[in-house]
């Protein structure tokens, strides 16, 4: 995994995008575990693991991931939860990753991941999300005496695949004054819609709570169409395949008229936002039917026709990113500068799952550190 506080820089030069704020919506904790932690805690619990050393490990999740499929991709988590099933495991694993958002310029970070996961040697699921706060606080305090200031959110994600969102979406609940800001679907997303979780969305949004909901990546409109009607979703989780509901309606010598179709007009239209993760999207094969580069990648004529669109990096550890990478490679490939990532920061940051006035402030914050960079 590239280190997070590797300098990338616009293709013209400037700043240090780390140095950067950024705002990261779309960040998986079992997709971002530091690989020497792995090869640590799995010595100690006796478990055997594809590769013993860090540097090769690193490796192995970079080429395993690199499959074209979310469902192949998906079977590398298999490595990183085996060595999250203990508190004090959660705990540190948490506190790690805040501290890595943090060297990758961060300010304001909602980690997701599935407490229904991490039940093999006995923690129950409350126990589960308090380890999980404890090492979020730990790191946010940690940070303060750095002079380093950053928010952090949970969003609890149930299994798509599996029958317990609704008791997820009440777990969710009991902990919204608890660090819970949010509620996802995620896992295999073709054959299982949100539909599906009908009673767990019904619930959610009789309580007021966020959701935003794993849509357009491995499926396409109907999974959308989904997200939005029987989720009622305030984001898409990837959304990339919502540009199969843009038609090119003529060509000139100087510009391309397009339509949108309804979902993609409905999405654009009440700025819901997009939580486009590229090198994922790569990985997982998610953008094949446009090609197989970044510069095929839908993003920048979402971003050109004014979707709120988003920059996140899915998984750190599988596709050996970073938020400053993702941005540097979006430069490469559409030509950004500086004013285009502090629009994609503003969008994240008036996406988040934060009050209106934490927004505003978090806004604030981005604006003054562009100003200063």
């Amino acid at each position: 995994m590239s280190a997070p506080d590797q300098e990338y820089r616009l293709p013209n030069g400037g700043p240090s995008i780390a140095a950067l704020p950024k705002v990261s919506l779309h960040d998986h904790l079992d997709g971002g575990l530091r690989p020497a932690t792995i090869v640590e805690l799995a010595s100690q619990a006796g478990i055997a693991l594809p590769v013993d050393d860090a540097a090769g490990l690193e490796s192995w999740f970079q080429t395993q991931s690199d499959s074209g499929s979310l469902v192949e991709y998906l079977k590398t988590f298999d490595v990183t939860l085996a060595v999250m099933q203990t508190a004090a495991n959660l705990r540190r694993i948490a506190h790690e990753f805040v501290l890595d958002l943090a060297a990758d310029g961060v300010i304001h970070g909602e980690i997701r991941w599935a407490p229904e996961q991490h039940l093999r040697e006995g923690l129950t699921l409350d126990e589960t999300v308090e380890a999980v706060q404890a090492g979020i606080d730990d790191a946010i305090t940690d940070l303060a005496e750095r002079g380093h200031e950053i928010t952090i959110g949970q969003l609890v994600t149930a299994m798509r695949h599996a029958d317990r969102s609704l008791e997820i979406a009440e777990l969710a609940l009991r902990h919204r004054e608890n660090g819970v800001i949010g509620f996802d679907i995620a896992g295999a997303e073709l054959g299982f819609p949100p539909s599906a979780h009908q009673a767990a969305f019904d619930l959610l949004a009789r309580e007021f709570f966020p959701v935003t909901v794993h849509a357009g990546e491995a499926d396409g409109l109907d999974s959308i169409k989904s997200a939005l009607f029987d989720g009622r979703t305030l984001r898409l989780g990837h959304g990339v395949r919502l540009a199969e509901d843009i038609s090119v309606l003529g060509r000139e010598s100087d510009h391309t008229t397009v339509g949108l179709g309804p979902i993609a007009a409905w999405v654009r239209d009440r700025e819901i936002a997009l939580e486009l993760s590229p090198s994922s999207n790569l990985q997982t094969g998610a953008i094949a039917q446009w090609g197989t580069e970044l510069y095929d990648h839908p993003f920048d004529l979402l971003y050109q026709l004014g979707f709120r669109v988003t920059v996140n990096v899915d998984n750190r550890l599988m596709s050996a990113t970073s938020l400053s990478r993702e941005l540097s490679l979006l430069s490469q490939a559409f030509d950004y500068d500086l004013s285009d990532l502090q629009a994609f920061q503003l969008n994240a940051a008036a996406a988040s799952f934060l009050s209106l006035e934490d927004r505003d402030d978090l806004a604030d914050r981005i604006v003054a550190g562009f100003e200063q960079a």
